[in-house]
């Protein structure tokens, strides 16, 4: 898998799996802009802390890490949020948060990216949604939405922009071993660790994702091997549906 030169951008560069798609990429060979409210010791060519619920810095990201690499070659809209519980339960700062990084923030970076993909011949999008997007499970109403947003989104956007040869594909995991998951857990007053060798129970590959699993199928969409791939959701779910 070669990335040899190519001039990436990272949101939500920080998380367990933001930080295993910068080493995957780095060890393809790209040169890499990264994003997230710390991006203090990333390993990137490029770092810009800021907050993707601030329109005008979704807005301008794209050229500035176009500037900044002397190009644009890939966008990868890793950042996410999750807010459990049922939609009773919801209050609006959960409602409003989630739909600001889950699917606004990726919207406006498509909308500033694009133009500064096609001037440069094409590129890729490779765009995070989730199993739960696809398959909606109990008691994550507004996760699961903001994520089904971002799967229509790429298909849509994997048929408008074909033809200017940018691809536009998401990888969705079902559960991945991050800290968000932990903090999850530990929120509902779980040991973590317990929790996750219960719930490798419950996967017929007999464990639940790796950050590094996940990077890899970014990896993958973003390179030329994925050349014939336009708005696909590919999962990546060690075999495990949503319950």
């Amino acid at each position: 898998m070669n990335l040899s030169g190519k001039k990436v951008l990272i949101t939500g560069a920080n998380g367990g799996i933001g930080r295993a798609i910068i080493t995957r990429l780095k060890r393809a060979g790209a040169l890499i802009a990264v994003t997230d409210l710390n991006v203090d010791n990333l390993n990137a060519e490029v770092c810009f802390n800021g907050n993707l619920t601030d329109k005008i810095f979704c807005n301008e990201l794209p050229q500035k890490a176009q500037k900044a690499l002397g190009g644009l070659d890939i966008l990868i809209n890793n950042a996410g949020v999750i807010r459990r519980g049922k939609i009773t339960n919801a209050s609006d700062e959960d409602f409003e948060i989630s739909w600001k990084v889950n699917v606004e923030a990726p919207f406006r970076l498509c909308r500033a990216a694009i133009p500064l993909l096609t001037e440069s011949g094409g590129g890729a999008i490779v765009n995070v949604s989730s199993c739960w997007g696809l398959y909606p499970g109990p008691e994550h109403p507004i996760y699961v939405m903001t994520k089904a947003a971002i799967a229509s989104l790429t298909k849509c956007l994997g048929r408008d922009h074909a033809c200017e040869n940018i691809r536009v594909n998401a990888v969705c995991p079902n559960e991945v071993n991050t800290p968000m998951i932990k903090s999850g857990f530990s929120l509902r007053g779980l040991d973590p660790d317990n929790a996750i060798e219960e719930l490798n129970k419950t996967v017929p590959l007999g464990r639940i994702a790796e950050p590094e699993d996940i990077a890899d199928v970014v990896a993958f969409l973003a390179s030329d091997l994925a050349r014939y791939m336009c708005g696909s959701l590919v999962e990546v779910n060690g075999g495990k549906p949503v319950s």
